[in-house]
């Protein structure tokens, strides 16, 4: 649906703030997605899910590194006075699995750092939660208004609102 682009874009938008977190870009070979891998604001990357992993956790035909995602939320989540503002891309069923991740985006939320994230659109535990808080806004990305969001989206954040 464009998720990411719209949440890269809307970091172009805020160049001029201080960002941490990441966004997913999908590994593909001769047209085929293999994987994800995650890309931090200060250009660390992490395969945290491929085809070839063996073993468990799986999400669909993906093995899931936990703890690739346990050291990216180590790198990318970790609460700071000088982050203005977290961009997580995207708290779904494969970053769930690690305890590391679902601790500092809990941590985020309830120290009230400003974040925006993609969140998967059904889900318990975490994406659960992040749905039912009352101290956050939730806007559906679509085909008709992706174009639209990452302006929208950074004239929000610089008005500072931080509820919708």
């Amino acid at each position: 649906m464009g998720k990411t682009t719209v949440l890269r874009r809307t970091a172009e938008r805020l160049s001029d703030w201080k960002l941490a977190g990441f966004y997913t870009l999908e590994i593909r070979r001769e047209g085929r997605r293999q994987g994800f891998r995650a890309v931090t604001f200060d250009d660390r990357e992490w395969v945290i899910a491929h085809v070839s992993f063996t073993g468990s956790p799986r999400v669909g035909k993906y093995g899931v590194d936990v703890a690739a995602i346990d050291d990216l939320a180590d790198h990318a989540l970790v609460e700071s006075s000088e982050i203005e503002l977290f961009i997580v891309d995207e708290v779904g069923k494969m970053e769930c699995l690690s305890e590391v991740f679902v601790h500092r985006m809990r941590r985020l939320l309830d120290t009230g750092q400003l974040l925006i994230a993609t969140v998967a659109e059904h889900g318990p535990g975490l994406i659960a939660e992040m749905k039912r808080r009352e101290d956050s806004a939730l806007w559906a990305v679509t085909f008709e208004n992706r174009d639209a969001l990452p302006k929208q989206a950074g004239s929000w954040l610089r008005s500072g609102r931080r509820t919708g």
